[in-house]
């Protein structure tokens, strides 16, 4: 097959979700396209199988804001005609189903008839997409993709509830590529960060509220005044100055390191004993997954997709939004002794193989080729 993926390149999870997904299906044989304005994050250097074409944006005077859903448009028809493409599979509905609806519209008035794929991701529904100036664009991209699917049966519900939905939408979660997630043997990143053996208690994500990352440094503060123990907070975003005031006024700067944006963060995941998740919103929860792969528990929310993710009081404990003093006992049940934290370790890792690549990439391709059959008995009349 030879699929487009059009994503955001970012850090975030569906830009992460979306060009792993590509790298794997590149790595069985199929012809990969990514389409968007910058190289994704993930997409590491040059493979077989695997291209890239920029969405170049032209800074017009007219426009206070560029025309980027336009421009996208105007690429993804290019790249279908002269790359042959089969399909199209668009991560995130803003505004990329709009997009590729544009782009299967032109197509078809030209002879070309190209399906193509919506997957749900989360803010795009659950944030963004409340916002009434954008229900009736995103509810007819959705409504006219050839086929819908969601990360979370969870996400799958709010979808329905906040938008008038008419079609099926199928819940095919994330995933991960367990090899990612082995232990890197070549330094000892652990002693440098936790020299007396210290526990090592970490948390990944864009630093916006909705993370909540200040319900982390209060709960490493009921953790750190128990026992030894160091924080990572990995990440950006417009809530680091309060979460740094925050680590200043609660006496915890100098067991806490605030280290930024990693490209990979399973190493730091890696040499980690806990993972805290306190969002007051997730659609699944990548990050919880990821650490769940390195062999680390998690502390979490009761929130969207998470409890699809982490088995209570098995690869961790979840905690209703802002409790910070039930996390903070979790967390302690897991680290009060090796044995504790080595059965939630063994645990968290066993869980993690039920998202494994090997069991979710057959869904996403058995997916495109019942969608390609439909296309081809709709077009061969």
């Amino acid at each position: 097959m030879k699929i487009g993926i059009v994503l955001y390149p970012t850090f975030g999870g569906s830009g992460v979700v979306a060009t792993e997904l590509g790298k794997a299906l590149s790595e069985r044989g199929h012809e990969v396209h990514f389409i968007t304005y910058n190289q994704p994050v993930r997409l590491g250097s040059f493979t077989k199988n695997l291209y890239y074409h920029e969405v170049n944006v032209s800074d017009y005077p007219l426009f206070d804001y560029p025309p980027y859903e336009t421009v996208l448009a105007s690429k993804l028809v290019d790249v279908v005609k002269f790359e042959k493409l089969d399909l199209l599979h668009v991560h995130y509905a803003i505004p990329h189903a709009s997009a590729a609806l544009m782009a299967k519209q032109i197509l078809a008035s030209q002879g070309i008839h190209i399906p193509f794929i919506t997957t749900l991701h989360g803010t795009d529904i659950t944030l963004v997409g409340r916002d009434p100036s954008f229900a009736p664009a995103i509810t007819y991209a959705i409504n006219s993709s050839d086929a819908v699917t969601a990360v979370s049966q969870s996400l799958k519900s709010d979808t329905y509830n906040h938008f008038e939905i008419t079609r099926d939408i199928e819940v095919i979660p994330n995933f991960i590529e367990p090899e990612h997630y082995l232990p890197k043997p070549e330094k000892d990143f652990k002693a440098e960060y936790a020299p007396n053996g210290e526990r090592i208690i970490t948390h990944i994500s864009n630093f916006r509220p909705v993370k909540r990352v200040a319900d982390v440094v209060r709960v490493f503060k009921h953790i750190s005044d128990a026992m030894p123990a160091k924080l990572l907070l990995i990440g950006d975003g417009p809530d680091r100055y309060k979460v740094e005031q925050l680590c200043r006024d609660m006496g915890t700067c100098k067991h806490t390191h605030i280290i930024g944006k990693l490209k990979k963060p399973e190493e730091v995941l890696c040499i980690s004993d806990l993972f805290i998740l306190p969002s007051e919103s997730e659609s699944f929860g990548l990050a919880a997954l990821e650490a769940l792969a390195t062999g680390v528990p998690v502390i979490a929310t009761r929130a969207g997709g998470i409890p699809e993710v982490i088995e209570h009081g098995v690869s961790g404990f979840l905690s209703e939004v802002g409790d910070v003093d039930n996390m903070a006992a979790n967390s302690l049940k897991i680290l009060e002794s090796d044995e504790s934290l080595k059965k939630f370790r063994k645990n968290a890792k066993m869980r993690s193989e039920v998202f494994s690549i090997e069991k979710i990439l057959p869904m996403y391709t058995n997916l495109y080729n019942s969608v390609l059959e439909k296309n081809r008995e709709l077009h061969t009349l």
